[in-house]
């Protein structure tokens, strides 16, 4: 198990979220009628049991949690991490500050399922770059924010 994950009891950490680095590719589940998850490359960790990630303001998943604030964030992630952060979503900011369009949510972390094991590594996670300029430069502006967010 990588360092600050915490102990391992029955596939559930009991202390803090570990860190991964920033744009790894998360699968963020929402509740409602039918299960719903998609990829999310903004979530950062935002302390021991926070999460703060942004969604586009038309995204289904932020109608989603908005109706019902139970989600899940996976991580597979170099570092040999592979976890799942339980919790409760909420909007901390619509809009993200000087970005129309991007909603800031922080999910409260209330279990994380430990998903590693001795018997196999994770290695990497997804690979991935932006090919347009502007969606990157966009994409730097939505984690400075979010950044300056946390810090608040």
């Amino acid at each position: 198990m990588p360092a600050g994950v915490g102990r391992y009891v029955h596939g559930v950490s009991e202390l803090v979220l570990p860190g991964w680095e920033p744009g790894t590719v998360c699968l963020l589940a929402t509740a409602g009628e039918e299960p719903h998850a998609i990829p999310v490359s903004t979530a950062l960790r935002a302390g021991d049991r926070d999460v703060l990630l942004a969604l586009g303001a038309r995204r289904g998943a932020l109608q989603r949690l908005r109706e019902d604030p139970r989600v899940a964030l996976a991580v597979l992630a170099a570092g040999d991490l592979a976890f799942t952060a339980h919790g409760e979503a909420s909007v901390v900011a619509d809009p993200l500050e000087g970005l129309d369009g991007v909603v800031g949510v922080r999910v409260a972390v209330d279990r994380i399922s430990e998903h590693g094991r001795p018997t196999f590594e994770i290695e990497s996670g997804v690979g991935w770059s932006w090919t347009d300029e502007a969606a990157r430069l966009r994409d730097e502006q939505v984690r400075a924010a979010l950044l300056a967010l946390s810090a608040s």
